[in-house]
């Protein structure tokens, strides 16, 4: 089975990448059309040169590789995706042959998040109108995308990713509990700007606390993000 696990950046996405590589029975994929994203954007991004020298940047290779054999042979195989890189040109009807599930968290936490890596981000850096986008279009083929909300992993980790694990037809494994510190094999060459603090962590994190304060000049950005957001926890499990 081939789970394609769909985001914008700051959604707990890197953590849930760790706790499927953690499983004996998975292989993982990291953000694989990323160098794509930005050879067809021009977008600047932190460590973009990194990027797209270490990646594919053709979309239709990398959507071949990505309906393929699994690596290793592994029965499972995670793919981490960013909602905002599927732009025009990057191919999806591969995504009919995968499992889509897409992970949620609040706007004003991924704001806060983001805003911290990159200044000034637009709604389309953070990927929320691209979700109910590709949500959207996956039940137009009839499948049925399941949501799954980063607030409810760290407020119960086993319990929700146990519910998940039996949502998609997934034998449930402590093993996604915990990883090594340090990263995976598997991160992408941006991790070194992006996931310092996911490489300290062994686990999830503590249960999120109150929502964070979102400065005036991105609350514009909060506004047009919570409608998407809201959409999507109707269909949360």
């Amino acid at each position: 089975m081939k789970i394609a696990m769909w985001s914008g950046p700051r959604n707990l996405s890197t953590a849930m990448m760790y706790s499927f590589g953690a499983r004996t029975d998975c292989a993982v994929i990291d953000e694989p059309f990323y160098a794509a994203y930005l050879a067809r954007t021009g977008i600047d991004h932190p460590m973009r040169g990194e990027v797209l020298a270490a990646q594919e940047q053709d979309p239709d290779q990398v959507a071949r590789y990505l309906s393929g054999p699994h690596p290793g042979a592994r029965p499972y195989w995670y793919q981490k995706h960013m909602t905002q890189h599927m732009v025009e040109g990057i191919p999806r009807d591969w995504m009919r042959e995968v499992c889509n599930v897409f992970l949620i968290r609040h706007p004003a936490r991924v704001i806060a998040s983001y805003a911290a890596k990159r200044e000034n981000p637009v709604l389309d850096d953070i990927g929320f109108r691209q979700q109910v986008e590709l949500f959207e279009e996956v039940k137009s083929w009839g499948g049925t995308p399941v949501v799954v909300d980063s607030h409810d992993i760290r407020a119960n980790p086993a319990a929700t990713l146990e519910k998940l694990c039996d949502k998609i037809g997934v034998p449930w494994s402590p093993h996604m509990l915990s990883w090594p510190r340090g990263g995976h094999k598997a991160d992408g060459v941006w991790a070194a700007h992006w996931y310092g603090a996911v490489w300290q962590s062994t686990g999830f994190a503590e249960p999120e606390g109150p929502l964070p304060d979102v400065p005036e000049d991105l609350q514009p950005l909060l506004a047009a993000a919570m409608p998407y957001y809201e959409q999507m926890t109707a269909d949360c499990i």
